[in-house]
């Protein structure tokens, strides 16, 4: 069962009904079940299973550090205009690689290597070049790697920009949230537009193999006149993959957002009317849908990648790689093992003090049982195929069944009808299947599966839409 092209169809009142905060499952469990009691005991155990496996490795580097505060940003940074507290960083950032580096066997190949942030281009070339050679004394980084890393428009030059992808680097992404000056000026992110062209510009002639740009509906002052000229203009830039998110505005558990006034945000019916022209303008113009808020061209390797059945997804979003136990270095960062997930600690003074006293800088953590393992396959499937097959899941994970598939679900299953009768997905003895109309609201459709999240308040996740 495999779907040729992945289209949607939009339905504003299965929209409106279904638009209550869900996670967007870059994980499962997510972030929100990490336990404090976690130990460096686990994390050792899951590192050791990978070894055993001879599981591929993706690589994550967190560089935190930004030069000024972006108002709707939701990311664990740092501003600072002190290029001193970067280079204090990357001492222990480098100690930290090589903690973990000799705790896995070196054989194991880098698939998939990121830098982001905050502002990865906050450090010099110097400070580049240094951790780049510092992962790469560590890591065997296979010749066919995506090597990413994200990028502030505002502070790169064309020399930058080569020299990134002289380094090493083949896949290079930037926020442009909104071209309307406005729009920016409400955010605390002004770029002009001459700028985005020129650094595009500059990237294209370097010969990067793939581009993602980012844009933000939601935001203050937008409108679907504005937006609809930011949907044109990012068009005309031509990237290779876009990445078009709905703004979380949570001023609880993010302080900078209480910048920004609730009354300048859109209108939810304001928000439809964006999203739905955002749709029909870019899978218009030769963009495809690849899930929730992600576009690529017909020959990018995320369109690919979904028509063979092979997309996945972890903390860094979508990637065509096959499964790999993903390790973050610095503070605040996510590593993502088979059965074990760890974040490193939020404040520098902490994640510097671990790694003082030698111990790993974990802060909290998770591990999977056969349940979990199960589960996250199933979400995983509905998240990036848009369709899961039964047969497949009860051949790969039957030491999770005591029976078959519609009893160990039963109660999922049951769960599942009133979004058939909707027209969100559709049931067959052997699978499940969203519809173009399920495609917006994948993320409702998966937490029927989520076994962490019933009965829980939702307010730390985002809406739907």
């Amino acid at each position: 069962m495999k779907l040729s092209q992945h289209t949607v169809q939009f339905n504003s009142n299965l929209l409106k009904k279904y638009d209550r905060p869900v996670p967007r499952y870059t994980s499962y469990p997510t972030a929100t079940e990490f336990k404090t009691d976690f130990g460096d005991l686990d994390y050792r155990a899951g590192i050791a299973i990978g070894n055993y496996k001879q599981t591929p490795i993706s690589l994550y580097c967190h560089i935190p550090f930004c030069q000024t505060g972006c108002y709707f940003c939701g990311c664990n940074t740092i501003i600072t205009q002190s290029k001193n507290a970067a280079e204090k960083y990357l001492i222990y950032l480098e100690k930290e690689i090589q903690q973990i580096a000799t705790l896995i066997d070196s054989s194991r190949p880098v698939t998939q290597l990121h830098w982001g942030g905050g502002t990865p281009n906050y450090l010099n070339p110097h400070q580049v070049e240094r951790l780049w050679n510092t992962i790469n004394r560590h890591f065997q980084i296979t010749a066919d790697a995506e090597v990413s890393i994200e990028i502030n428009p505002r502070y790169v030059d064309k020399n930058y920009i080569f020299f990134l992808k002289d380094l090493g680097f083949n896949r290079i992404s930037f926020g442009i949230q909104d071209f309307n000056p406005q729009v920016q000026a409400a955010i605390n992110r002004v770029l002009p537009e001459a700028t985005l062209f020129t650094v595009m510009d500059w990237i294209q002639s370097a010969g990067f193999e793939s581009v993602n740009v980012d844009l933000i509906y939601g935001l203050p002052l937008q409108n679907l006149k504005t937006f609809t000229d930011t949907i044109h203009k990012t068009i005309k830039l031509d990237p290779d993959r876009i990445a078009v998110f709905n703004f979380a505005y949570v001023p609880w558990l993010k302080p900078i957002q209480k910048k920004i006034s609730e009354s300048d945000l859109p209108e939810p019916s304001e928000k439809l009317d964006i999203l739905q022209m955002t749709i029909e303008e870019l899978t218009s113009n030769g963009y495809i849908f690849i899930g929730m808020d992600h576009f690529s061209k017909p020959n990018d390797e995320l369109t690919i990648a979904q028509q063979k059945g092979e997309l996945h997804r972890n903390f860094q979003g979508y990637t065509t790689k096959p499964e790999s136990d993903l390790f973050a270095f610095g503070v605040t960062s996510i590593s993502m093992l088979n059965d074990v997930y760890v974040q490193n600690s939020k404040r520098l003074k902490e994640y510097y003090q671990a790694i003082d006293a030698g111990m790993l800088a974990i802060n909290k953590g998770v591990s999977l049982n056969r349940d979990d393992i199960l589960r996250r396959a199933i979400i995983m499937e509905l998240m990036c195929q848009f369709q899961l097959s039964i047969s497949d899941v009860e051949d790969k994970y039957h030491i999770a069944f005591d029976t078959d598939f519609e009893e160990y679900f039963a109660p999922e299953l049951s769960a599942l009808k009133p979004l058939v009768d909707d027209g969100l997905i559709k049931t067959f003895p052997n699978g499940i299947e969203v519809t173009p109309t399920g495609r917006l609201l994948v993320r409702n459709i998966a937490s029927v599966f989520d076994a962490h999240s019933k009965n829980k308040v939702m307010k730390a996740f985002s809406k739907a839409i």
